[in-house]
């Protein structure tokens, strides 16, 4: 059998339709969130000028926790996305699906969850250093990022 591995294009353009799918889901979930903590806000916002500093920097922390919070949620989200859909007998994600791609391990098999979640979380690892992680796909042998490599995966062309 003829392997034929997915390069950088082909990945780039599964992860942007992935990364559409995962940032829906993200704002059906936090739309009522920051609704509640808007209105909250606002009413704060009123008595702005009656603020001490220590409220006002309480109110900014407030805003800064938020952020990172919905920052960590999305992060979760998209990798229990990632690790359940190439875990699954599609071996792909809806953007690989529908660019004919799929998710094995050397040997061409099924990732398991454990394998699955080990190379999404290496992804993190993949996007440091301005992404060249990812950007090596187009240079390997096999096509392989980085998170690819450590895994022990590959992307195949179904």
């Amino acid at each position: 059998m003829n392997t034929i591995y997915a390069g950088f294009w082909l990945r780039f353009v599964a992860y942007i339709i992935d990364s559409i799918i995962i940032g829906t889901v993200y704002w059906v979930m936090s739309i009522p969130i920051f609704a509640i903590f808007g209105i909250s806000q606002a009413n704060e916002m009123q008595n702005i000028e009656n603020m001490s500093e220590a409220e006002a920097m309480g109110m900014f922390g407030t805003i800064m926790a938020l952020s990172g919070a919905t920052t960590f949620l999305i992060t979760i989200i998209a990798i229990l996305y990632w690790s359940l859909m190439e875990s699954s007998k599609y071996q792909a994600t809806v953007g690989k699906i529908a660019l004919g791609l799929k998710v094995t391990d050397m040997d061409g098999k099924n990732l398991d969850f454990v394998k699955a979640l080990v190379r999404n979380l290496c992804k993190i690892i993949s996007s440091m250093i301005m992404g060249i992680g990812y950007i090596m796909a187009g240079f390997t042998e096999k096509k392989q990022g980085l998170h690819d490599i450590i895994a022990n995966t590959l992307v195949v062309k179904k």
